[in-house]
């Protein structure tokens, strides 16, 4: 379950598609996080740029984690634009109990705000700037020798 999109996620059609999945694996809990976009600091919207075959390998590297434990993991990200108060990032876990779900939903949400290869820019007056404040540096980045 992992799904990139042009602009904006619609929540609720991916929810109901995941909660569906959920039931079908007879599982106990699925807990997800939304990322919805603030309006902040004159932002009018977020830009994401993304480096698929990375962000997948990621994702991969995770599930492969969680397969013990019998858990998937659930993984939507937009591309492109994201206005004020849309979604731009939905992640769930889905385990036969909720105590492992939640533990894991948040090292998952936190590795990727560290670890995923996901540009960010703040959208202001229509220009894209680059949130260098608010990103980390990508594992393995920069000048090989």
């Amino acid at each position: 379950m992992f799904e990139l999109y042009n602009g904006d996620l619609d929540i609720t059609k991916i929810y109901n598609k995941w909660y569906n999945y959920a039931k079908e694996q007879n599982c106990g809990a699925l807990i997800t996080f939304c990322g919805i976009v603030r309006a902040e600091n004159d932002v009018e919207a977020l830009s994401f740029d993304i480096y698929e075959p990375l962000l997948k390998t990621w994702f991969e590297e995770w599930q492969k984690k969680v397969e013990k434990d019998k858990v998937k993991l659930m993984f939507a990200h937009s591309i492109g634009e994201v206005k004020v108060h849309k979604s731009s990032y939905f992640a769930g876990v889905l385990s036969k109990q909720r105590k492992l779900g939640l533990k894991l939903i948040n090292d998952f949400v936190e590795d990727f705000k560290a670890n995923a290869p996901i540009w960010k820019y703040d959208v202001i007056k229509g220009e894209k700037i680059y949130a260098k404040e608010r990103s980390s540096k990508l594992r393995g980045a920069g000048i090989l020798n």
